[in-house]
Formats: structure tokens, C-alpha cells, sequence
């Protein structure tokens, strides 16, 4: 499994920290030090059966100037776009399992459902 992260969020310490307790085997991926990808972004997107406004965090968006973007199929592309440029504004952390899948692990249910629990 793979998660994308940032060193500064409490989600994601808080997410792998639990990964650890629970002896998984990860990779970390930072957002801002290695950026996704428009593909790795749609492939993404797919895995979370979600639109990209929907992995966008507000207030980062809002600095970044794409928050006013419509959420809408027309704009689909430019919300891509706009978070492949701007990755600090994409909800983390995302952990991409194996199974093809993936999720926003920031609660701890989502995270136990990860783990099996």
C-alpha cells in the first residue's frame, strides 16, 4: 500500500502511526515533495469513486485561487489541474491498497475499515 502524505498534517501521523501499531507495510508518498501526476490523480479519483472537488481542501484551495472553479463534469479537468499544481491542497492522507482501491483515511473509522478492525 502506498499513502500520500504530508509531514505537517495530524491526519496523516495520525494515520501511520496506526499503520505501524497494526504491523502494515507501507510506503509514504509526500504530496509536496513529489507531486502527483494529472494521471496518478485520475487514477486516484477512480480508485475513490469521487470527483476531484471532492478530495480539495477548502481553505487551500481558496489560497490557491481554484475554489470558485464549478463542480461540475465541464470542469473536471481544470480541478485536476489546478490540484496537480497546487498538491498542498489535496485532502490527505489518501492510501491506495492493493486491492486497487483507495481511501481518505482521515478519521480513525476509516482506518480501522483499512486494518480490517
Amino acid at each position: 500500500m502506498e499513502v500520500w502524505t504530508t509531514v505537517a498534517c495530524s491526519k496523516t501521523r495520525a494515520a501511520l502511526d496506526g499503520l505501524q501499531r497494526a504491523g502494515e507495510r507501507y510506503e509514504t508518498r509526500s504530496c509536496l515533495d513529489e507531486p502527483p501526476t494529472h494521471d496518478e490523480l485520475y487514477d486516484v479519483l477512480r480508485r475513490l469513486d469521487v470527483e476531484p472537488w471532492e478530495i480539495a481542501r477548502d481553505k487551500e484551495s481558496a489560497d490557491a485561487g481554484f475554489a470558485d472553479l464549478p463542480r461540475d463534469a465541464p470542469h473536471r479537468h481544470d480541478w485536476v489541474a489546478a490540484l496537480a499544481s497546487h498538491p498542498r491542497a489535496i485532502q490527505r492522507p489518501i492510501i491506495l491498497l492493493d486491492d486497487g482501491t483507495a481511501v481518505v483515511a482521515r478519521d480513525a473509522e476509516t482506518l480501522d475499515r483499512v486494518l480490517g478492525v
